[in-house]
């Protein structure tokens, strides 16, 4: 088996980026949005040589209600897209944030008040909450809301050039999951149609992770694959308990090349990165020494193979004054992935990135590591995961 037959080759170019979130305001920038910060963040990235940049519209302060989008929030969205346009940056603007960091941001309309999931607290209204979100999935209500936003933010941005991808949400299956694949067939049909009536020529994705490929959540590559343009995967060694090694790096091109598979359609390694520190030590935490190893390591592998691009998680280390805040109160590993350190200066792996190849690889590539159908895999997901990234190492490693 090959994967030359998924291949489009829409683009030769491969694009190198980056996740955003600003580093004094993380999550809550939208609220105490500063232009002279994104103009400064712009130009420092752009100046470290990436050119595509992910940003996040948390739901809330987006939507506050319902039937209501928020203006300013949306001119501060246009003002980010026309900042990077002339820095020469290029975005992937995604919506319904949403899961971030371990917690679950969420309006207050779009949560069931009471016992939830204890994995991924709620955050609405400025604190955390029991509950749990609403299933989107199946709720028509909601659905006319998420249209409502999806119309409004598309139509602001409509023809922008430096607009370049839609995102559907981040890792949607730590929100809630669909009842069935047909269900979630029909939100995704629901709302791709919705953008793609606006500007046929923007790309819809959504943004997937490894848990969509180690559990059946009945919305995996082949049915994002079956709506979007392209697939994402968010593809982190630290997690992989089906490994012996959090630092292996193989474990980032095993699950592209594994959702390509799933999927039939090309993939765009959307999320990937290590927490570094020379100064704080904890779980999942290496220092920079390390981290430079890590990445020495992989980016070689991330121009073997012929995926959209990648952008890392993240720009910067997260200031102290956000500590106390979700998600980096319970989740300390949370403040270190950035490339940059919270004073902005350059860690010392940052340079490494120049050295990616900008032209994605036109060889075939074998999956002979591959020795099933991929309607087979979500039958018994979890142990057809282990034994296909052992065999892929044996094989390309």
């Amino acid at each position: 088996m090959t994967m030359g037959e998924f291949v489009l080759n829409r683009k030769d170019h491969y694009l190198l980026g980056l996740n955003y979130w600003p580093i004094d305001s993380g999550p809550y920038w939208w609220r105490s949005f500063d232009q002279g910060v994104i103009e400064e963040d712009f130009s420092r990235i752009r100046e470290a040589g990436f050119e595509t940049l992910r940003v996040f519209l948390l739901w809330e302060d987006f939507q506050p209600e319902p039937r209501k989008v928020s203006i300013p929030s949306i001119h501060h969205l246009v003002n980010v897209i026309e900042t990077g346009y002339k820095k020469g940056l290029q975005f992937v603007v995604t919506f319904f944030t949403g899961h971030m960091g371990g917690v679950n941001f969420l309006p207050p309309w779009m949560v069931e008040f009471g016992e939830g999931d204890l994995r991924f607290p709620i955050f609405t209204d400025g604190k955390r909450r029991r509950g749990k979100s609403i299933n989107f999935y199946s709720n028509r209500e909601v659905q006319r809301a998420q249209k409502l936003l999806l119309g409004e933010v598309s139509e602001a941005l409509k023809g922008h050039p430096a607009l370049w991808a839609w995102d559907l949400g981040n890792e949607p299956s730590n929100l809630v999951q669909p009842n069935s694949k047909e269900e979630a067939e029909g939100w995704l049909e629901e709302m791709v149609s919705e953008l793609k009536k606006r500007d046929e020529s923007i790309l819809v994705t959504l943004g997937l992770h490894q848990e969509d490929l180690e559990e059946d959540r009945r919305m995996g590559p082949k049915e994002v694959a079956r709506w979007c343009d392209f697939l994402s995967i968010h593809a982190y060694s630290i997690y992989a308990s089906w490994t012996n090694d959090q630092m292996d790096e193989s474990v980032v091109p095993f699950l592209g090349l594994l959702t390509w598979w799933l999927g039939s359609k090309e993939v765009f390694i959307e999320e990937v990165g290590i927490p570094s520190s020379n100064d704080f030590k904890g779980e999942k935490i290496v220092s920079e020494e390390v981290a430079y190893s890590y990445y020495e390591r992989l980016l070689p592998w991330m121009n073997r193979y012929p995926f959209l691009g990648v952008l890392f998680w993240c720009y910067g280390d997260y200031s102290k004054a956000l500590w106390e805040r979700p998600p980096l109160d319970e989740a300390p590993h949370e403040r270190y992935f950035g490339l940059f350190r919270e004073n902005r200066s350059p860690k010392s792996f940052l340079p490494l990135f120049s050295l990616i190849q900008r032209e994605r690889p036109r060889t075939e590539v074998k999956l002979d590591w591959i020795e099933m159908e991929p309607d087979e895999y979500f039958r018994n997901p979890k142990e057809h995961l282990s034994r296909l990234f052992w065999r892929f190492k044996d094989q390309e490693g």
